[in-house]
């Protein structure tokens, strides 16, 4: 009789490593909701002829979130190097 491959279930992640996708995807929510809003916003302000300075504060906003994302990432993968 031939043996076939036994079909197993991954295994469970861990607490830790659900927190990490969580906060990966929380990361990818974020530069991606932010680039939406960031385009939205600078054709917003062209249509409606805002000054210079009040789009720039939407750069900077886009400038804040996508730091921080990126911060959130690299803290994720230096934990999973680390084998935190």
């Amino acid at each position: 009789m031939r043996r076939g491959l036994l079909m197993t279930r991954p295994p469970e992640p861990d607490q830790t490593e659900r927190r990490r996708v969580a906060q990966i995807r929380r990361a990818a929510i974020v530069m991606a909701a932010t680039m939406i809003l960031w385009m939205g916003a600078q054709f917003l302000g062209g249509q409606l002829g805002l000054p210079v300075r009040f789009v720039f504060l939407f750069d900077l906003a886009a400038i804040a979130a996508l730091v921080w994302a990126m911060i959130v990432t690299y803290w994720v993968w230096k934990a999973r190097r680390d084998g935190r």
